[in-house]
């Protein structure tokens, strides 16, 4: 499916929303970037990740303590990616472009590609979210059907339960397969990758295999290959869960639309901003811990 426009109104409530939002940061003295409390974030946020690594590697403790750090592992991972990785890759961590870089590259750190996140996400998922056959986060093949204009198989009746089981793979996937999948065939979903530049595809296939050297070759050495293997797993699956909750309950929840293209002229009925609205759900809002 080709990539769907978006209408230009002449009263833009994307115009309207971006003054009113510069407004309150004016108003309320807030930088539009990261501040002190984000970076106290992060910076916690990351050192804990590199102690928790170190300490189940190099100073394995006894297998039920090294369970829970397995789990608490995998909540910081998540945490680096929502807190860190996530406003690096769209330039608000930090009025610093080069900052924003190296948050961004946190992601690479983890065993995926910052590049392939930058078009699967910013440029792919933010401009077409909910649009079936484009927006490449709705599309889990056969195995889910997330909404109405998906094609229903059978075994969709059991989806409310064996999802569990998808969400768990979910990391794996990503950096063992589906960053390999967009890097080869050049495309997210059906949207053209932008060319890769000598310096991306190093970058790419260095971190990937740094990772492969940290999470996999030297746990092995230092701890054995099933004791590796139950706390990747446990690590993988958990990280995995907590990534698709949080990825799910932002868009594919009863409350959002997953608006289609009107044909013919494969037009949105929505200009951009409004159609963002009506696929894209806030929740825990007033949770302070979340």
């Amino acid at each position: 499916m080709s990539a769907p426009k978006f209408g230009a109104p002449v009263l833009s409530l994307h115009a309207l929303l971006k003054e009113r939002v510069n407004e309150y940061f004016e108003n309320n003295k807030i930088q539009s970037t990261g501040n002190f409390g984000l970076y106290f974030k992060a910076a916690i946020l990351v050192c804990s990740y590199l102690f928790l690594y170190v300490h189940l590697i190099f100073f394995t403790p006894h297998i039920a303590l090294a369970v829970g750090e397995c789990v608490l592992l995998s909540i910081i991972t998540a945490g680096i990616g929502f807190n860190v990785m996530h406003d690096g890759a769209h330039g608000s961590f930090s009025r610093s472009a080069k900052f924003n870089k190296v948050a961004a590259f946190t992601l690479d750190a983890m065993g995926a590609s910052s590049f392939m996140w930058n078009t699967k996400h910013n440029v792919v998922h933010h401009a077409y979210t909910n649009i079936d056959g484009v927006d490449d986060d709705i599309d889990a093949g056969i195995l889910l059907r997330i909404n109405k204009a998906q094609k229903h198989y059978k075994l969709h009746k059991y989806q409310h339960i064996y999802f569990w089981g998808l969400y768990a793979l979910l990391y794996s996937a990503w950096i063992f397969y589906t960053d390999y999948k967009k890097y080869f065939t050049n495309k997210v979903g059906e949207m053209p990758l932008k060319k890769l530049k000598s310096v991306d595809h190093i970058f790419f296939w260095s971190f990937k295999a740094l990772h492969l050297v940290l999470f996999i070759v030297f746990p092995i050495c230092f701890v054995g290959f099933m004791p590796w293997l139950v706390g990747f797993l446990i690590y993988s699956s958990v990280t995995g869960i907590i990534l698709s909750l949080v990825f799910q309950l932002a868009h594919v929840v009863e409350e959002t639309s997953f608006p289609q293209a009107m044909q013919p002229g494969n037009k949105m009925e929505d200009e951009w901003a409004l159609h963002q609205l009506k696929t894209t759900a806030n929740f825990a809002m007033r949770n302070k811990f979340i």
